[in-house]
């Protein structure tokens, strides 16, 4: 069964850098376009970055510049570098990979920036 695992959240300063990683299960999913979302509490869930099998990318105006969303098909991975991080930028983040006919979702890693 396709499965999609995020790491990488954690409690970082304001200013700070943290890396996420999504690791896929299964190699279909290099067929996929893939993306982090994010929700903060009591907000809904919102897109930060999306890229396309192909290696398009697309970012939410928030984080562009800040924000860099990458993958490695060989190893079935998806990463978001996140740089100059802010407290709004508090919140869990999901990774997702979009098929034809199913949206897949990880269980979420929470982020956290605070002095």
């Amino acid at each position: 069964q396709e499965q999609l695992v995020e790491s990488g959240g954690g409690l970082v300063q304001p200013g700070g850098s943290l890396r996420l990683s999504c690791a896929a299960s299964g190699s279909i999913f290099r067929l996929y376009t893939m993306g982090w979302y994010r929700q903060a509490p009591g907000e809904q869930r919102e897109l930060v970055a999306t890229i396309s099998s192909s290696g398009r990318t697309n970012y939410a105006d928030s984080v562009k510049g800040r924000f860099t969303i990458s993958r490695d098909n060989s190893k079935n991975t998806m990463y978001l570098q996140m740089n100059s991080l802010k407290p709004e930028d508090t919140a869990v983040y999901y990774c997702n990979a979009q098929g034809p006919f199913t949206s897949y979702w990880g269980q979420g890693t929470q982020v956290t920036v605070s002095s």
